[in-house]
Formats: structure tokens, sequence, C-alpha cells
């Protein structure tokens, strides 16, 4: 079932203080319909995008890196929304195509490395622990 995205002009006063929130943090005109679709629930809307926030913003990690670590993740799972999302905000905050390349590498060798260490069910070693 695929529901259709909430626009602004549609959105309840308590949906459109978060779309206004997003749009004064982001620094963009609209929201995106990640967001226009979690509108359907204005309290895990709200949720989400405080936790969001809160994750995303400068802290010990720089706003690139931190992309970078979403953009990974959400190849990891197979997110496409997501790779397209953090992939675009990535390469706005300085994410080169080599770089991009680089991060597939590292992305695909852990997944593989991953499933190696778990279908041998490799005990961790002691200088590890």
């Amino acid at each position: 079932m695929s529901m259709k995205p909430i626009e602004y002009a549609d959105a309840s006063p308590e949906v459109r203080a978060v779309y206004d929130d997003i749009k004064r943090t982001r620094g963009v005109p609209d929201v995106n319909n990640f967001w226009k679709h979690l509108a359907h629930d204005p309290a895990g809307l709200e949720r989400t995008w405080e936790s969001v926030k809160q994750v995303m913003a400068p802290g010990a990690l720089d706003p690139l890196t931190k992309e970078m670590i979403y953009l990974a993740v959400s190849v990891t799972n197979g997110c496409g929304y997501c790779i397209a999302s953090h992939g675009a905000a990535a390469r706005k905050a300085g994410m080169s195509e080599a770089m991009f390349g680089e991060l597939m590498g590292v992305v695909g060798m852990a997944n593989e490395t991953n499933r190696l260490a778990n279908g041998y069910r490799v005990p961790i070693d002691k200088a590890f622990e």
C-alpha cells in the first residue's frame, strides 16, 4: 500500500511546525518525500526528525564523515531512498567520486568479511577484547 505524501498546504499545524524546522535547519525550500510520508504519523515524524537532527549535528565526527557512514549503512541495508538522499548530502558536504569509490570498496569488503567471520564462527582474539 502506497500512501500519498502530505504536502505543506495539506499538513496539520503540528506537521507544518516540523516541516518548518526541517526547512530552517537544512536551508531548503521544501522537505523531501521521506518526511512527507512520515507525516502520516505526526508524533513519529517529530520524534524521527528530532533524532536525526541530534545525531547528524556536528560533533566529534564532522558532517561529511557522518553522511558517509549513513551512506555506507544505507548501502548495506539496501535502502535505495537513503542511498540517494545521503549520497547527495555526502557529495554536498565534500565527498568526491574517488572517496565514494573507496567507500563502496570498504562497504563491500566489510560485508564480505563479516559474513565469512560469522559463517566460520571465528572466535574473537584476546587482543581485541
